[in-house]
């Protein structure tokens, strides 16, 4: 049985006529005809009835002809995953972003990307760390942008680049008035966390955990940042969220804290993915997106930082 033999059964299926059939292959009808009937041989079936009003496929036939089908589609899948090899800056890439990066990030990348491998589409997708880490399993995404600690079996997880984590108020604040802020100036404050599906309320809450009494939980950075702006409260955010140009420093100021915190954004992918050229590309657009954020430089170079021996 060959690759050969079930596209022409297919085929004959379809067209329900040998020299149709042959027509579409570009060969003799004779030679259509010896190979399905040298498959129903092999087999040891009837795969069609004949008669001389056409043919139909019998009942085993029109099983087997599905699951040829079948076959073929597998077939043809490993000659795509072979072609999408030979050029692998070309095509869509799937990237997933969490929430609390990926409206500061996202926009900034896209045209990073195209000036780097023009022929690459983008396709985004923003989520929590869970969801994310879902669909990168499943193959619904083939990288993810998240903050550490992130680790799953199979998947390579590479750092991009670290961000401050600064303090943000309102201008008129108390706190405003000094260069940076020390973690006991936080004592008595109200606070503006994030809710529990947002990794960024573990790293607020490593930094300072304030007690409960003074907690004001918000379901979005936007909706938290303008309760900061109309006084509600205070909150340390990721200075990708406060370099924003959306972010008006008429409404809201920053300070440093003086255990200077950082998150630590990285990108992920499953260690299987074969386009390691388009993460390359990826990796390399974030570089150029993220300067005005980002504490940690990335060492320059076209090479990927991590050596992924599976490939």
């Amino acid at each position: 049985m060959t690759l050969v033999e079930l596209r022409y059964l297919v085929t004959l299926a379809q067209e329900k006529h040998f020299g149709r059939a042959a027509e579409r292959w570009g060969v003799s009808q004779p030679t259509l005809s010896m190979a399905v009937r040298s498959l129903e041989q092999n087999l040891g079936v009837l795969l069609f009835e004949r008669s001389k009003s056409g043919i139909r496929a019998t009942t085993m036939g029109e099983q087997i002809i599905a699951q040829a089908q079948r076959v073929l589609a597998q077939a043809d899948s490993i000659l795509t995953l072979a072609e999408a090899d030979k050029n692998q800056l070309s095509g869509e890439l799937k990237l997933g972003a969490i929430f609390t990066l990926g409206p500061y990030l996202l926009p900034q990348l896209i045209p990073s990307l195209k000036l780097i491998a023009n022929q690459l589409t983008l396709s985004c997708y923003e989520g929590y760390n869970s969801d994310l880490r879902h669909k990168l399993r499943t193959s619904e995404l083939d990288a993810i942008l998240i903050s550490q600690p992130f680790t799953e079996p199979d998947v390579v997880t590479q750092e991009i680049y670290r961000e401050p984590l600064q303090l943000v108020m309102p201008p008129n604040h108390a706190l405003a008035a000094k260069k940076i802020i020390a973690l006991d100036d936080l004592h008595d404050q109200t606070f503006l966390l994030l809710s529990k599906k947002q990794c960024l309320r573990e790293q607020m809450v490593a930094v300072f955990e304030p007690s409960a009494k003074n907690t004001i939980e918000c379901s979005s950075l936007d909706t938290l940042r303008h309760m900061i702006a109309i006084g509600l409260g205070i909150s340390i955010l990721p200075s990708s969220a406060t370099n924003s140009a959306i972010f008006s420093s008429q409404a809201l100021v920053t300070r440093p804290l003086q255990t200077n915190p950082v998150r630590l954004i990285s990108l992920a992918w499953r260690a299987s993915f074969p386009r390691h050229k388009a993460i390359d590309a990826v990796r390399r657009a974030i570089h150029v997106s993220s300067w005005q954020f980002t504490t940690a430089p990335e060492t320059s170079g076209s090479g990927l930082l991590v050596d992924n021996h599976s490939w």
